[in-house]
């Protein structure tokens, strides 16, 4: 029996869609890149942006017109799904699914075993032990890379943010225990990958709730283990490889935090700190829970202590009742921080949320204007700090390749191009920076050299 996976969303996502593959693998399905092979399509959708459910609807005909080719072809949806989205995708009953034959909660995924009729009673059994919403994290996931793991540390949210649909879809935050983070690291390290992405709503906001290492304290020092101290631990497991994390909020992003992150070490000179807007009024009505000079202030600590640190952003534009001069001051904030990369996004209203009872009195228009305004402001900054690159030496690990063009990230998440006539996908290669673009670097491979010679 084959499967195959379609995953939309964010790094979490792609990280669920992992373990849906552990679990599908141990009652022996074979993955196939072709969704006309499968017998069995899993979406792992988002319900966070209307686009991505947008995607999934878009879906549906093609995966009516496979059924009707292969009437035994069983379809799944899970992920972070919002429970309109859920209703429009079942029947009234609840019972007979319209476009799918099952929609599970993704904290659900351990019953897909029974669900699929599964023989295997005694990994059943394990699966369906699983009890808090918590345990589907240990489930050890089929990572769909051999030198990147996306690592999740916690799952859902307790900030409410007007806009935001997490918190229903995945619920309020629950940490995974440190323990159990460091031996899945420790783990990848050992089977060589390259780096390793810590996950969550939001990391910052992360605390041990076991007690394995001492009445959920670190050894030695006593300390609570919290995000700052986690990312410590996991810059002392021996190994060469780098450490990113995703996402923060600027509102519990304290000196703790930047403290940790100047450490250096494994811990990348990277960071996506979400803004969201650059007025006051808008971030109140957001429910932010921080002003722009906060914002700008923690900015200005980051770049003091890690010179040269590259930083991106989260944006939305036309929230409900964001005025023209509201916006310059999002135009203004990003003037003054220039920013390595943003992820300008057009608001839409999301069901269940407090935004959603606003009137969402901004045109498409509008919208697609001030995006443009940010993005050419972006591509400005953008390119002046590529610039300053270009003749540099960069080490980059190698995640893509098109043919001989192979691409990959620095230390500071920015993409570079290289040609090789060599298979380097999945290395750490050493390069210098040729040309420099807004949004992408070049550069070409310099030769092996001796310890004694980099140090000249």
């Amino acid at each position: 029996m084959k499967y195959h996976i379609i995953t939309f969303g964010c790094q979490m996502n792609i990280s669920d869609a992992e373990r849906v593959s552990a679990i599908l693998e141990s009652m022996k399905y074979k993955k196939t890149p072709n969704v006309n092979e499968a017998d069995l399509i899993v979406i792992t959708m988002c319900s966070v942006r209307q686009s991505a459910v947008d995607r999934v609807h878009g879906l549906v005909q093609k995966i009516k017109k496979l059924k009707a080719k292969s009437p035994n072809l069983k379809t799944i949806l899970t992920g972070c799904i919002l429970k309109k989205d859920k209703k429009i995708f079942t029947m009234p009953t609840g019972r007979q699914v319209k476009d799918f034959d099952y929609v599970i909660d993704i904290r659900d995924i351990k019953k897909l075993p029974k669900i699929l009729a599964w023989s295997n009673s005694h990994d059943r059994r394990e699966l369906t032990t699983l009890k808090s919403p918590n345990d589907y994290l240990n489930i050890t996931p089929k990572y769909s890379s051999k030198f990147y793991a996306n690592v999740p540390i916690m799952t859902g949210c307790n900030n409410f943010c007007a806009y935001c649909v997490v918190p229903y879809t995945r619920e309020r935050e629950i940490s995974r225990p440190a323990e159990k983070i460091i031996s899945e690291i420790k783990s990848l390290i050992k089977n060589g990958y390259k780096e390793i992405w810590l996950l969550g709503q939001n990391v910052n906001s992360y605390k041990d709730p076991s007690t394995s290492f001492g009445a959920a304290q670190d050894k030695g020092s006593g300390q609570a283990i919290n995000f700052p101290t986690l990312l410590k631990m996991v810059n002392d497991i021996q190994g060469n490889f780098w450490i990113r994390f995703t996402s923060s909020h600027p509102k519990d992003f304290n000196d703790e935090v930047i403290n940790a992150l100047a450490i250096g070490g494994k811990i990348t000179p990277y960071l996506n700190l979400p803004v969201q807007a650059g007025d006051d009024k808008v971030l109140k009505d957001m429910n932010r829970h921080y002003t722009s000079k906060d914002y700008k202030n923690k900015i200005k600590k980051l770049r003091k202590k890690i010179p040269g640190i590259a930083i991106s952003t989260d944006i939305i534009v036309g929230f409900p009742g964001e005025t023209k001069k509201q916006f310059k001051n999002t135009v203004e904030l990003f003037r003054e921080v220039k920013f390595d990369m943003a992820y300008i996004n057009k608001y839409s209203a999301r069901d269940g949320t407090a935004a959603s009872k606003l009137k969402d009195n901004i045109s498409i228009f509008e919208k697609k204007r001030r995006e443009k305004v940010l993005t050419e402001i972006l591509k400005q900054t953008a390119l002046e700090k590529n610039k300053k690159l270009v003749g540099k030496k960069a080490i980059v690990l190698i995640n893509e390749n098109r043919g001989k063009n192979y691409f990959g990230k620095n230390e500071h998440y920015k993409t570079i191009k290289i040609k090789s006539d060599k298979n380097i996908l999945g290395k750490l290669v050493k390069v210098k920076i040729t040309e420099a673009q807004p949004f992408i670097l070049s550069g070409s491979i310099l030769p092996a050299r001796s310890e004694a010679e980099d140090k000249t």
